[in-house]
């Protein structure tokens, strides 16, 4: 494991994956709040809101 350390600078790698965690962190925020049912921002009753408003089903 030391010979990992010795190519690469272990400042550099910590702050390289600490930058990268937050951008996943933040697309999987973004893409959680682009659906109804997981926006916690709009509240729960944005979901049922659009249950409402969703077109009834076709007569058979």
């Amino acid at each position: 494991m030391w010979r990992i350390w010795k190519l690469y600078d272990p400042l550099r790698a910590m702050v390289v994956q600490g930058i990268f965690l937050f951008g996943l962190a933040a697309m999987i925020h973004l893409v959680l709040l682009s659906t109804p049912t997981f926006n916690w921002l709009d509240g729960p009753q944005a979901a049922q809101t659009l249950k409402q408003n969703a077109a009834m089903p076709a007569k058979k």
